[in-house]
C-alpha cells in the first residue's frame, strides 16, 4: 500500500517512514498540508497518515478534505494532543484509526498492518 505522510516534525515523519517500509508499504512525506495538495491526489486504496496539529491548514481540515474526495482514502490521525482537543478537532469526523505519540509500533500496524510481497495485507 502507499502510505502518505503528513507530519511536520522531520523525526516523527522520518520514524514514521521507517516503520511503514520494514511493513512493506512505500511512503511518500510532507512537511504540511499545503505541500500533499500539490501532489497528484491519494487513492482509494491507498492511506494518508495525518499529524492533527500541522501548521498551516490543520490537520482537522486536511481529514476533512480527504474524507470527502469522490474516493478517499484510509486516513490515520497522528497526535500527541489532549482527548479534549482530539474530540474537538475531529468533530463529526470518523478517521479509520487514531495513533497517538510517542509513537508505537503495534498500534501503527493495528491501523496500517503490514503488506506481503504481493502488496496484500500479511
Amino acid at each position: 500500500m502507499r502510505v502518505h505522510v503528513v507530519e511536520d516534525d522531520a523525526g516523527v515523519s522520518d520514524s514514521l517512514a521507517l516503520i511503514l517500509r520494514n511493513i512493506g508499504h512505500t511512503v511518500i512525506s510532507y512537511p504540511d498540508a499545503e505541500s500533499l495538495f500539490r501532489a497528484p491526489l491519494p487513492q482509494a486504496r491507498d492511506a494518508v497518515i495525518v499529524d492533527l496539529s500541522l501548521p498551516g491548514i490543520s490537520g482537522a481540515h486536511l481529514v476533512r478534505w480527504l474524507l470527502n474526495l469522490a474516493a478517499p482514502p484510509r486516513v490515520v490521525v497522528i497526535t500527541g494532543q489532549s482527548q479534549g482537543f482530539i474530540d474537538h478537532q475531529l468533530r463529526g469526523l470518523v478517521p479509520t484509526g487514531l495513533v497517538r505519540k510517542p509513537l508505537d509500533v503495534d498500534a501503527i500496524t493495528r491501523v496500517l498492518p503490514a503488506e506481503d510481497a504481493a502488496g496484500s495485507p500479511a
